[in-house]
Parts: C-alpha cells; structure tokens; sequence
C-alpha cells in the first residue's frame, strides 16, 4: 500500500478537502558506492574545515551566503526558520486555467493527492466538477519548509499534484543571447515539405510503456555479467555526427525511405541519367544512320535525275 509523504486539505472557496499527498514516481536509478581501488574499501565522506583540516560536528555548522571571493553573511538556523514560510497544512488553489495555456517547462515533480478519511465525497465532487470544465487549478502548499507552487489536475478519477517553477526560475529563449544565430538561411521549400512528410510518418499515438530506460538495462545486465566473471568491455560505438546543411535533402530523403522502407528516390535519380544518356548515344546512332541513308538515297535520286534530262 502506498504511503502518504505529506497530509494537508485543498482551499477551494469555502470548501476544504482533506487530503495525502503521495508520491507519482518511483525512481529507478542505478546508485554506486565509492570504493577504494586497492582493496574495495569503502569511502566516506567527512566535513573538515579549509583553515586546519579539523572536522567539523553538523550542531557546529552555519550556513554562509558569499557576497565576494571569501567574504560571507553568516545565517544561523533560528534567522532561517524566522522566514520558514507558514506550515499552514493546506493546498490553496488561487486561479483555475486551461492546461494548454502551461507550458511542460514550468512543470517539476508530479505527485498524486488521496482523499483522507471522510473526505471521500467532496474529493470526487472536485474531480468531477474539474473533469467536466476540463480546467487546472493553480495553487500555492508548503512541503519541506518550502513554499511550492502546484498544477492540480484530474486524471482517470484521481487528482494529481505537479510542483511547479516560478517565471522567474525559467530561462526564457530570448536569454539565450546568441545560442540560436539570427544569420541562419531560411528552409526552402521543399526541404520542409519532406520534412513534414518524416513527421508524418513518425506520428503515433503516445504509448509510455514503449519507451524503455535501454541504459539502465544495458548498465544492470554488465553487472551481471561481470559479478559472474564476464569481460564486458567492448568497443565504444561513435556518437552521430550531426547533419550538415548541404546533406539535409539526402538525410529527408534516406529517412523518409527508411522509415517507408522503400528503395531510395535519390539513388533512382542518380540511376537514370546513365539510362538516358546511353539511349540518347543508340538514339544519336540511328539517327545519324537514317540521316546518312537518306542522304545517299537523296544523292542517287539526283544523279538519274540528272541523267535522264541529258
């Protein structure tokens, strides 16, 4: 059974839901221990001081902000938790948008909110009245002494919590400065028309369970091998190079045949002039053999003429 990180109640107006926050992810990262080579040891990690080299016990550590190389505002733990904001243990929705108006980068970490005991009822009153008008709800909850903001929305009958990022955590294109030059030649025509085409191809529903973490597979499968005293070390493969911009016709073209599977346009193109141009030298070859024909046809025709009137 799943285990609540977090219980709190939604403000909505008047109403208040009581609810538990749990977690929508279930992380699967392959985690390593630092060991000494020599004889497999493990490393620990100690907090000293850069002045003597002393460690230093976590009740004697503050936390320092450096306005200037080695120059800090020393913050105790009691001037932090002054501005700790207000554990007020609820979730308060302040506007409700269309999620088309989100971008997904100002989305963070997802969680899922339970009904507590009691609070069925008016839980999945607020789904179904957010199901039907097929809205968002922004709002503003406390989890770790953090103040947090949150896209609440319904999914399949339950309502998810996302954590969100403030506008002014996002880096916006324009502060990109010169990342994206402004002198780039414009696509022609037909290189995004084939463009499109390859997009169209591709298109397909999305089917989550298709995509596969295909590292963390190949990492956990060497070590397998290797605990049972394989040798895993192969050869690395190259990275891709990218495409440079002469090639982008034939890299449209050898994809678009790949994904259709079909032989190559372009090597059909490069086929046929030799076609033509070894029936235009047979055709050039007849024709200069009628042509010589009938001039000598034409020749004779003239020499009994000639005869005849003398």
């Amino acid at each position: 059974m799943a285990r609540a990180i977090w219980s709190g109640s939604i403000s909505f107006g008047l109403l208040n839901v009581p609810v538990k926050l749990y977690s929508a992810v279930a992380r699967k990262n392959v985690s390593f221990r630092e060991l000494r080579a020599s004889d497999g040891s493990r490393v620990r990690h100690k907090r000293v001081a850069e002045a003597d080299g002393e460690e230093v016990a976590y009740e004697d550590m503050v936390k320092g902000y450096e306005i200037s190389p080695e120059q800090y505002v020393v913050i105790t733990r009691d001037e932090l938790e002054a501005l700790d904001p207000k554990k007020t243990r609820a979730v308060e929705i302040e506007d409700f948008v269309d999620l088309d108006e989100i971008d997904p980068i100002y989305f963070d970490h997802p969680y899922y909110l339970g009904p507590d005991k009691g609070a069925e009822r008016a839980y999945a009153l607020l789904v179904k009245a957010m199901e039907d008008e097929r809205k968002v709800a922004i709002a503003r909850f406390v989890l770790r002494n953090r103040e947090s903001l949150a896209a609440l929305r319904p999914m399949n009958g339950v309502l998810t919590l996302t954590t969100m990022r403030f506008a002014d955590e996002v880096v916006t294109p324009e502060e990109l400065g010169d990342v994206i030059p402004d002198d780039v030649e414009a696509p022609k025509k037909r290189e995004v028309d084939m463009a499109k085409q390859l997009v169209g191809q591709l298109e397909s529903k999305f089917e989550p369970d298709k995509y596969r973490d295909e590292y963390r597979e190949e990492l956990i499968a060497m070590i397998e091998r290797k605990a049972e005293g394989e040798d895993v070390l192969e050869t690395v493969s190259e990275a891709p190079k990218p495409t440079r911009a002469p090639d982008l016709m034939a890299a449209l073209e050898e994809s678009l045949a790949a994904v259709k599977r079909e032989p190559l346009a372009a090597g059909a193109k490069k086929k046929a002039p030799a076609r033509k141009s070894s029936t235009k030298a047979s055709s050039n070859g007849k024709g200069s053999t009628s042509k010589s024909k009938t001039a000598g046809k034409a020749k004779s025709t003239s020499r009994s003429r000639s005869k005849a009137a003398k």
